[in-house]
């Protein structure tokens, strides 16, 4: 009966550890996690951040590091192997994506890191005074956030309603903005 649990053990070391490492039970160092920022959709507003701390504690092996309001960036740790086993470095946004999206009813996503420098970027503040709730303000966020070229974007009912973009002015303008926002059914007031 010993001899018959020494080999087994023997036989899950040498699957685990191989030849050599069944004869010394050699275990290998704990891999150092990884540090990597993600542009964070669904961060609306500088309240959401709870919302997203929580929501982060619903995606296993990955660990809140902190985030950039300003930028709409999320600074997570993580061993890939173990968080997004047999992910290829260039997928991680996309599975992490995933996840993200799954454990919050996809209220709250990433992407990579935008690409073009702020200095480029175009603010484009909305007015929109029938934003009234969190809930509200979600929709005119994402019927915005959505639109392609758009790098950011808040939505607040507070100090009268309004939708603030930052926008690539190559890829779009105001008038797409304020057209997506009516299509959801947000009435924007002339200007």
């Amino acid at each position: 009966m010993v001899r018959a649990a020494y080999l087994i053990g023997a036989l899950v070391l040498t699957a685990v550890f191989g030849p050599a490492g069944a004869a010394q039970n050699k275990t290998q160092p704990a891999p150092k996690p990884e540090r990597a920022t993600f542009r964070v959709l669904g961060l609306f507003s500088p309240d959401r951040e709870t919302d997203l701390r929580e929501a982060l504690k619903a995606v296993p092996d990955v660990t809140w590091v902190g985030v950039n309001f300003a930028d709409a960036e999320l600074t997570v740790e993580f061993v890939p192997a173990k968080a997004f086993p047999g992910t290829k470095p260039e997928q991680i946004a996309e599975r992490f994506d995933q996840k993200l999206r799954d454990a919050t009813q996809h209220t709250f996503g990433v992407k990579p890191r935008r690409t073009v420098p702020r200095d480029k970027l175009k603010e484009v503040v909305i007015p929109a005074p029938i934003l009234d709730c969190k809930a509200c303000c979600l929709a005119a966020y994402e019927a915005v956030a959505k639109i392609d070229g758009v790098e950011q974007a808040t939505a607040t009912f507070k100090d009268g309603g309004k939708v603030t973009a930052l926008i690539d002015p190559a890829k779009t303008d105001r008038a797409k903005l304020e057209d997506a926002l009516r299509s959801a059914g947000v009435p924007i007031p002339k200007m």
